[in-house]
């Protein structure tokens, strides 16, 4: 037997799940859905009145409130269930919700009196899968679900919508028409190759592609800020011994993460904590003190401050200023861009432990050159100001409004599309004949087609659904 054929039998079974989380709670839920939903409902479920006559009656997304049955016809559980008629749910099937009290005993009771009457428990995210098989949303959208449901800030929450209502969903889908045009007039060519007949304007298509090129290239350019803005952005905290960078942590988290001591080289491995500021979700990552050192482990932590600052978004960038000027913090910077390249990261200068010092106006002036933040990571001066910075530094405002690539898969079947088009404009400038690039065309539209699920496989469907929740 075909995976294909296992796969639509598998499709036609009803299957159920717990709908919320395992443990103790007020309320639980539990899912059927399947062409025998309504009708396994109707075997376990009884009225207010003890009746269990009615349940295909149920009007659709009306709430009703009985009693679920076990085989001996005992009362399990008081209840209120929903019935969403197909196609009108969200698995494009019958659909029955199940409110119970939130007993883990009564939930298993539930499922066990589902099973009993011819019902299956789902796999991962087999509720979503049967969504898009039944075409109430396509590929992308049922990511989405996942990416809700993980959700932990504002930002993350609002670019998990943006996917689930459509996101880049249209351009996708235009591009991918454009792209089908194009194929289609070059095919036509070959079919007619031997009367030497020319259906595609080279202009035309070498202009079609081009913008084909230009709007793939917006969409994977945002994919560094749509994943950072997703999973978190990460802050390198960085400076010599001593210079307060685990204070400046503490402060900043308003809690004592990390050990604060006078004895130079405290912290000799990375610490990470996150914060939520602003709508927005920054890994900061205190490192160990950058200096020469013949101590194995301490120099093993400077490795690892190096190894962080090349992941980071953002640098911190902390100066004892009691003991640094600005033309020393500027060699250690020049120092550190030898060891760590600093190109396209938002580095900021912190002039640290401003509350020791009084500084000269000739002395406040060069600081400002440097665009210095002055602050004092043991008071708290200054803190407000710094993080204010780090929030318009992470690109927010300017992406707002704008659509942004948050899923890996997307990035790399992007990148792939990207590249079979870039060949074919290069074979069409130079002239080369129409099945070369037709083959190119062909091979960006296959992967095109994956991100949406318009082209998929068993194999692709089950890697995407088996990361979800069971009752999703």
């Amino acid at each position: 037997m075909s995976s294909t054929t296992d796969t639509q039998i598998k499709n036609r079974e009803t299957i159920c799940a717990p709908a919320t989380p395992r443990g103790r709670s007020a309320l639980g839920m539990v899912r059927i859905t399947g062409t025998n939903a309504i009708n396994i409902l109707s075997e376990i479920f009884v009225n207010s009145k003890g009746q269990k006559s009615g349940v295909r009656r149920f009007m659709h997304a009306k709430a009703k409130h009985g009693y679920i049955l076990d085989a001996k016809e005992e009362i399990v559980d008081e209840v209120v269930c929903v019935v969403f008629k197909a196609p009108k749910s969200f698995t494009g099937e019958d659909l029955v919700e199940i409110s119970h009290h939130g007993s883990v005993y009564v939930q298993q009771q539930i499922l066990l009196c589902i099973l009993a009457k011819g019902g299956r428990i789902a796999t991962n995210g087999e509720f979503s899968q049967r969504a898009f098989i039944n075409g109430k949303m396509d590929l992308s959208q049922a990511e989405a679900v996942a990416d809700l449901i993980s959700a932990k800030t504002a930002m993350a929450h609002k670019l998990a919508m943006q996917q689930l209502r459509g996101g880049y969903k249209l351009t996708i889908a235009k591009l991918r028409e454009c792209l089908v045009r194009i194929l289609s007039l070059m095919e036509l060519e070959l079919d007619f190759s031997e009367e030497d007949v020319e259906f595609a304007d080279r202009s035309e298509l070498e202009m079609l592609l081009s913008i084909s090129i230009r709007e793939l290239n917006q969409l994977v350019n945002s994919f560094k800020a749509g994943n950072s803005f997703k999973n978190g952005i990460p802050v390198a905290i960085i400076g010599k011994p001593n210079s307060g960078k685990s204070t400046l942590l503490n402060r900043i988290l308003n809690e004592e993460r990390s050990i604060v001591s006078s004895v130079s080289g405290t912290t000799r491995d990375t610490i990470e904590e996150s914060m939520q500021i602003d709508g927005l979700e920054f890994r900061f990552i205190d490192t160990a003190g950058i200096r020469q050192t013949k101590n194995n482990i301490e120099t093993k932590g400077i490795e690892r401050s190096y190894k962080a600052v090349e992941r980071a978004e953002i640098v911190l960038y902390v100066c004892d200023i009691t003991k640094t000027d600005t033309l020393t913090a500027q060699k250690d910077l020049l120092a550190l861009d030898k060891h760590v390249s600093l190109t396209d990261k938002k580095i900021f200068v912190l002039a640290n432990k401003i509350d020791l010092v009084e500084l000269t106006d000739s002395d406040k002036k060069e600081w400002d050159k440097l665009k210095a933040i002055q602050l004092s990571a043991s008071t708290g001066l200054g803190i407000g100001e710094l993080l204010q910075n780090i929030v318009l530094s992470s690109g927010k405002d300017e992406y707002e409004s704008n659509i942004l690539v948050t899923n890996v898969r997307h990035y790399e079947i992007m990148m792939k599309t990207l590249a079979a088009l870039l060949v074919a404009k290069e074979s069409l400038e130079a002239g080369q004949p129409t099945d070369i690039i037709v083959a190119d065309i062909r091979e960006a539209i296959h992967y095109i087609g994956e991100i949406t699920g318009v082209v998929t496989t068993d194999e692709i469907l089950n890697n995407i659904f088996s990361k979800f929740c069971i009752g999703k």
